[in-house]
């Protein structure tokens, strides 16, 4: 039976160990037998060859026309090109359509709430709104809507029409690969210090405070904790540091204990002073300042106002000069039993349409694989019970992308490496297995400038402490792109330490966000969203696998099968649903 689909090609050759180019693809799905074409193009193959190119095909294809018998009363020959779709003449690929509407926001300015992919009116982010003020779920009028009541315009992949493809065209759509640009940064794989000694945890921090406070160092006349013990009482002052403790008095005020690099100092929050919802905020370890007054004795600051490092409002993101995409995924979790093959068959499938043609470059946050004892029983909800068997899986099922998608990926929590951040990117033996498509495996977090926009990718670990530590309006699982806001406005992906997030103490603190993101990716708690913070685009990217047996037990209703498609030109955004 013909394949029907390009994926399915791409499938079929990387079983056979070959990597393609989409018009090789594009040539073999046309076949009017597939099959008959890729076992002529994998035996007439150079020994040596490790792509299937579009010569191979066409080389493959001619032999086999004139060696074949002769033409049946069609006229054509067992093994020929259509030249117009993969599929028997009226059949339709499997393609998802956009979660689009016409003109429509990613999410409603004035209400701060975010698009729930089942609500699907609210696809596309405007990069000319301004900052969504954060409302109450339980009060805000929200797109996000109950996913079993709500009718959603998304098409299903199975009956969606799928545009043909003309084999002949299939070399003037594609991509000019000298016109690529991406560099990684912040990639500390190969560049971990930490022994574990008191010393390096203390190395960290230094390094945490100095980079840190250089940003609020514009914003506050800044005094270090031992000047301020000495000055006179009554005056004003100011301190940058690194929150050590926050408690409550009996009296419902808020003592806030900074240190710096010089000691310790604490700051009095009166309950008066309108600074409730700032206090609600703060973590332990993350760096702020505090302005004010101090006591009479000069024992103790009595703050007036308090700042995060935070993202500047007046950012300005950058963009690419040519229409280009890039797909942002996360958590595949290829060996859990849960695993959606066929939404990821699909996505794979889609990338090789026409429609498709301007993404050319994929960003994974982490989790490619379920992995092994990540939570209790989990042996109960694996396929692949073996850590490297999940990793060739994976490889395979990312053979399925066009040969010439440039890729980056970062692990996770779910992935084998150290569980501690930053998370170096694999070892030698996985990064081997995921050896496709030459993808660029790199540390947990990085920065990526993918053709002047700069994202920033993390995995997410510490948004599940985010979420635990913040008021329920500021951080959620139903909206994860407000915990996302927070870390943006702290200047950092995991500032608390000690708690949920393990941190590896290192020369540098390479969780800084230093420079400020176009783009803010992440990936772990599986659920969609994205809005814009202070012009800088958040978007978590749900995830592959369907709700497990653990994720029933602790109340997840993952978000699977969707992959948001930006605009690198403009950094508007669609997402598409393949489940």
């Amino acid at each position: 039976m013909p394949l029907e689909s390009n994926a399915r090609i791409a499938k079929a050759l990387a079983e056979r160990g070959y990597n393609a180019e989409r018009e090789a693809v594009t040539l073999l799905a046309g076949a009017t037998d597939p099959t008959a074409a890729i076992a002529a193009t994998v035996d007439r193959a150079p020994d040596e060859a490790l792509r299937i190119t579009a010569d191979h095909v066409r080389e493959a294809i001619d032999h086999t026309d004139k060696s074949a018998a002769p033409p049946d009363e069609t006229g054509q020959s067992p093994v020929e090109t259509k030249g117009s779709s993969a599929t028997e003449p009226g059949a339709t690929e499997t393609v998802a359509d956009p979660v689009t509407t016409d003109g429509a926001s990613a999410m409603d300015v004035d209400t701060g709430a975010a698009s729930d992919p089942a609500t699907a009116d609210a696809p596309t982010v405007d990069p000319g709104t301004a900052d969504p003020p954060t409302a109450d779920p339980a009060t805000a009028d929200s797109p996000t809507a109950d996913p079993a009541t709500t009718d959603s315009p998304t098409a299903d992949p199975a009956t969606a029409d799928s545009p043909t493809v003309d084999s002949a065209t299939a070399a003037d759509t594609s991509r000019d690969l000298d016109l690529r640009d991406l560099e990684v940064g912040n990639d500390m794989t190969g560049r971990s210090t930490g022994t574990g000694e008191y010393s390096d945890f203390v190395t960290t921090f230094r390094d945490r405070y100095e980079r840190l406070s250089k940003v609020l160092r514009g914003r506050v006349n800044h005094r270090p904790a031992e000047a301020i013990a000495n000055m006179p009482g009554g005056g004003d002052a100011a301190m940058i540091g690194l929150v050590n403790d926050v408690r409550s008095t009996k009296s419902g005020h808020w003592l806030v204990e900074l240190e710096d690099t010089t000691g310790t100092f604490p700051a009095l929050v009166m309950k008066d002073k309108g600074l409730a919802d700032v206090v609600d905020e703060i973590l332990l370890d993350e760096c702020v300042a505090v302005e004010g007054t101090l006591a009479d004795d000069a024992g103790i600051l009595f703050a007036d106002s308090l700042h995060f490092p935070d993202v500047p409002r007046t950012h300005n993101p950058g963009g690419a000069d040519r229409h280009v995409q890039a797909a942002l995924i996360s958590d595949v979790h290829v060996g859990s039993d849960e695993f959606m093959a066929d939404a990821w068959h699909s996505f794979a499938d889609w990338l090789h349409t026409p429609e498709a043609d301007p993404v050319e470059y994929i960003l994974l946050a982490g989790d490619m694989v379920e992995g092994v004892g990540v939570y209790p029983d989990q042996d109960e909800e694996l396929d692949i019970v073996d850590i490297y068997e999940q990793y060739e899986a994976f490889a395979e099922h990312l053979k399925e992308v066009p040969a010439d998608t440039e890729i980056v990926m970062i692990p996770g929590n779910h992935d084998a490496v150290r569980l501690a951040e930053p998370q170096p990117g694999f070892n030698d033996e996985i990064r081997a297995i995921m050896d496709v498509h030459d993808a660029r495996i790199v540390s947990n977090p990085a920065t990526v400038s993918v053709e002047g926009v700069e994202v920033l990718m993390y995995h997410g670990v510490s948004l599940d402490e985010v979420i635990a530590e913040l008021p329920e309006e500021k951080a959620s699982y139903d909206e994860p792109h407000k915990a996302m806001y927070q870390l943006l406005k702290k200047r950092h992906v995991a500032p608390q330490f000690g708690g949920h997030t393990r941190v590896a103490p290192e020369e540098r603190d390479y969780l800084v966000i230093e420079d400020v993101p176009d783009v803010f990716h992440t990936g772990h708690v599986h659920k969609l969203g994205w809005g814009k913070y202070h012009n800088v685009l958040a978007v978590n990217s749900g995830c592959w696998q369907a709700q497990t047996d653990f994720q029933k037990s602790v109340n997840i209703d993952p978000d699977a099968g969707y992959a948001p498609i930006l605009d690198l030109d403009t950094l508007d955004m669609t997402v598409r649903k393949f489940s």
